[in-house]
């Protein structure tokens, strides 16, 4: 990863449909030299795709929120088998610590979150914060700094 591919990837990072032409101005290429070198860098899985944000208010999810799970002894690997099929799911992740799962959900309201939590508790203890307002939101990934 060389200075002008991580400038790419910062522009890619910002708008992800941004011109090729655009990023050459910006990082000193031809539109076809970044077409290639984006190419390559989704070749080596360091661009891993592409995706759209969405207001999940304006599609009618009105409730964000953060849950953790502490699996039951022997229901973790049921839920981990079962947990890509519930659609409120947005992010799931299988970390270290007193829990072993956290989730970002969007719900329609209280009474969705409580129908989900029912689905949930059945695997395991669960805990959720309400997200109030984001803070940072898909913050870009930068160029590493030696320490």
């Amino acid at each position: 990863m060389d200075q002008i591919n991580w400038g790419i990837l910062q522009e890619l990072q910002k708008n992800a449909r941004i011109p090729f032409a655009e990023i050459g101005r910006k990082v000193g290429l031809t539109s076809p030299a970044v077409a290639e070198r984006v190419k390559k860098m989704e070749d080596t899985g360091i661009i891993n795709g592409y995706y759209t944000s969405i207001n999940h208010q304006k599609t009618g999810y009105h409730l964000k929120a953060i849950i953790t799970l502490r699996a039951f002894t022997g229901r973790l690997k049921a839920f981990l088998e079962t947990v890509k099929t519930f659609e409120e799911i947005k992010n799931c992740y299988r970390i270290t610590g007193n829990e072993n799962i956290i989730m970002e959900v969007v719900l329609h309201d209280q009474e969705h979150l409580e129908k989900l939590i029912d689905r949930l508790i059945t695997y395991g203890e669960t805990r959720t914060h309400i997200v109030l307002s984001e803070v940072i939101k898909n913050s870009p990934v930068k160029k590493r700094i030696a320490y």
